[in-house]
């Protein structure tokens, strides 16, 4: 880098990437990577969810992390945010049922109900 130009085309390229609020109409992931998800198995899960993406080549689709999520005995947990839908969360995930809400959910529509929290509060009471 050898110009204030330069390091602005850089910084212009990146902020695409970075900026997850850049566009509402985006799929996005979101994987809760606190404590007590991290220790429930998370990583494995966030990492499946990239690799899944990336693999198909999802470019509308955003994969993140953030802290708590609240219910920290269904961890892992992951929500899935669709553009003009309510959210949809996620229980009890592992990297296979990451990769099968990516080709169900992300890709064809269809909310995998059996890894939801209302089926899994419904049928564990």
């Amino acid at each position: 880098m050898k110009s204030l130009q330069e390091l602005e085309a850089i910084r212009n390229r990146m902020q695409g990437k970075v900026d997850i609020r850049k566009n509402d109409a985006e799929k996005r992931v979101v994987v809760g990577m606190a404590t007590c998800g991290i220790a429930a198995g998370a990583r494995p899960v966030l990492q499946a969810f990239v690799d899944e993406v990336a693999t198909r080549g999802l470019s509308d689709v955003v994969v993140s992390q953030t802290g708590c999520i609240g219910v920290c005995r269904l961890e892992p947990i992951a929500e899935v945010f669709m553009p003009g839908q309510e959210k949809v969360t996620y229980v009890k995930m592992d990297a296979e049922k990451a990769k099968r809400v990516v080709a169900e959910h992300l890709v064809n529509g269809n909310i995998v109900t059996e890894y939801t929290i209302g089926y899994y509060e419904k049928n564990n009471a």
